[in-house]
């Protein structure tokens, strides 16, 4: 997989960003690297707050910020004109400067200039390795387990990270597997899915979760959603490829619209597993959901346990909010899982 080497402390760059659904790789690092971010650089005041320390450029050198990264993920992957004239300066002054964009930082001529000119990297996350293969359709040793959602932005990569960390303690072999820019700042290697040539990313994600112990779960970074109208493609190459034996559905709360879509609803999470246990049912015909996990956020905090408990009567599924109750029930379906191929192993030999 392809591995980067970011400098830190970092610098998050937020720019005039108001919404905070795609400042989502900031509030990632924030999230789950706090002690890697210094400070955030935002161009207005309305800009989104991860609830760090303002810095100034010339703040940030002198406190010791050895990278910018940015930190926002809108529509489209491009650098605004109204960002250069500030990564230009931070490249002067020696600050490398990270991005998870589709557009390449060595396209910005001023900045590669003053990059040249200081030594500063330029740090392009959002590259696949060369030379991708097509995917074979063959299974792989090991387990996986692959988040799918309801949308994009909904918590697939922080339900991917707490599922690790929770099967951890539990004294699984788990390791979490990032295929997406955020992801992979976090992980510090990956695959950036959503750039990968259609033809490549099913073997694009064979190479995310290659052979492993019986033992092992990858457990797996999802990207878009099987309903979505613009990304649908990326989720389809993904659960090909990654063949999960589990998969969990992502959801937040409320959200009914396909955000950045309006005319598109979400679907049901009935409908998700439906579809992905077709699609899915391809590579690994054993495919099954283990859990529902919830961003509760926009409910009040009093409602959260009967919200998830009501879901999962419904569903007939363990559903959690992996942030507030962790992800146990789910990590306990997967123990479940490993269990049982252990028993069938025994019996065979």
């Amino acid at each position: 997989m392809s591995e980067i080497v970011i400098r830190p402390p970092y610098l998050i760059f937020v720019g005039t960003e108001t919404r905070p659904t795609y400042v989502k790789t900031g509030l990632g690092l924030v999230d789950w690297r706090p002690e890697l971010c210094k400070g955030q650089l935002r161009l207005s005041d309305d800009a989104v707050d991860l609830g760090l320390p303002d810095l100034g450029l010339g703040e940030a050198l002198g406190s010791g910020v050895n990278s910018l990264v940015i930190g926002t993920a809108a529509v489209g992957g491009g650098i605004p004109e109204e960002w250069v004239e500030t990564l230009v300066m931070a490249a002067e002054l020696g600050i490398d400067i990270v991005a998870g964009l589709h557009s390449s930082l060595d396209e910005v001529k001023d900045l590669r200039a003053a990059a040249d000119r200081s030594g500063a990297n330029l740090i392009n996350v959002r590259k696949p390795p060369e030379n991708l293969p097509v995917g074979t359709g063959k299974k792989r040793t090991g387990k996986r387990v692959l988040m799918v959602g309801t949308d994009c932005a909904v918590g697939k990569k922080y339900t991917a990270l707490q599922l690790e960390k929770d099967m951890k303690k539990q004294g699984m072999n788990a390791d979490f597997r990032a295929s997406g820019q955020t992801g992979i700042l976090i992980a510090g290697r990956g695959i950036p899915i959503d750039s990968v040539v259609s033809d490549f990313v099913a073997g694009a994600a064979e190479m995310l979760s290659p052979d492993n112990s019986a033992d092992h779960w990858d457990v797996i970074e999802g990207q878009g959603g099987l309903f979505h109208p613009g990304y649908a493609p990326v989720t389809v190459g993904l659960l090909m490829g990654s063949q999960p034996d589990a998969f969990v559905v992502c959801h937040e709360a409320g959200r009914n619209i396909i955000e950045g879509w309006d005319e598109y609803q979400t679907p049901s999470i009935a409908e998700v597993i439906e579809r992905t246990k077709v699609i899915g049912g391809l590579t690994n015909p054993d495919i099954e959901c283990v859990g529902v996990s919830v961003n509760t956020s926009p409910l009040k905090p009093e409602n959260r346990t009967t919200y998830l408990s009501e879901l999962s009567a419904k569903l007939g599924l363990p559903c959690v909010d992996p942030l507030h109750t962790g992800a146990g029930p789910i990590v306990g379906k997967l123990q479940a899982i490993s269990d049982a191929d252990q028993k069938a192993l025994r019996q065979v030999s």
